[in-house]
């Protein structure tokens, strides 16, 4: 993938889809700079990739997106001198349609879906300028399509691709690629983070594979090697591309 040597910020990285691609980008020779807000499950992460990957340079940053920029960009600076990648991984699920909607819980999405990732993004891009690099956004079919029930969560990730979009526009010129991958519904722990666990959960994820043409969910690896990609020279000629990762659930249309 050509990312050898290239020091890059994962958010999120504590587990799921987040701790997949820290392991994907170590594989392919990255140094990362991993952050979350889970000491033991950042700990664990780095421990994973210092067993299967000799050599890996990582360090875990415990930090808040939605208030703790610079101390990001600052730390994984004073570590590795430079940034080459961003990716903007962190994420959390919001439930609930316009009736039953908890303006408080809306915001808490909101606040760091979006506005994490934005803060985030503007303390990075003056040392993405000096390296010509570039920032991966992690979005949703659901940024794509709507899907009824989780308000907040589809207006979030809809504002995050059209974020993506005007960044890439902004910065192409300047030589920094700005795109985001949208996974479909893929199994991690974000469903039980909000209570959706049990029975609930399996006729979930029952309704997911019903939803994908291709019959099934996703990996949090399939995700992972997207982000790869659009992060390393290969996609050097890829910006602004929104690269849905869900078994063709974006273009289905119940019958």
């Amino acid at each position: 993938m050509s990312l050898s040597g290239k020091v890059v910020i994962v958010t999120g990285a504590s587990s799921g889809i987040g701790a997949a691609i820290a392991q994907v980008l170590a594989r392919e020779g990255a140094q990362l700079s991993l952050v979350g807000r889970n000491v033991a499950n950042l700990e664990a992460t780095q421990k994973t990739l210092l067993e299967k990957f000799a050599g890996i340079k990582v360090q875990i940053v415990t930090a808040d997106v939605t208030k703790d920029a610079d101390v990001i960009v600052k730390k994984t600076l004073d570590k590795f001198g430079r940034i080459d990648v961003l990716v903007n991984n962190a994420g959390i699920l919001g439930v609930g349609g316009i009736e039953t909607l908890d303006i408080e819980a809306f915001d808490a999405v909101l606040n760091t879906n979006v506005r994490g990732v934005i803060l985030l993004t503007k303390a990075t891009i003056p040392h993405l300028l000096k390296t010509k690099g570039a920032v991966v956004n992690v979005s949703s079919c659901a940024g794509i399509r709507p899907f009824a029930g989780a308000l907040s969560y589809g207006v979030s990730k809809a504002a995050l691709d059209q974020f993506t979009k005007i960044v890439a526009l902004e910065m192409a010129p300047k030589g920094v690629r700005v795109n985001s991958v949208n996974p479909g519904f893929v199994v991690t722990n974000i469903h039980s983070a909000v209570g959706i666990v049990g029975d609930e959960y399996q006729a979930t994820v029952q309704r997911a594979i019903n939803s994908h043409p291709m019959g099934r969910v996703g990996d949090v690896f399939e995700v992972a090697e997207a982000v790869a990609f659009l992060a390393s020279s290969k996609a050097s000629f890829t910006t602004g591309a929104l690269f849905p990762i869900d078994g063709g659930k974006h273009n289905f249309t119940p019958k």
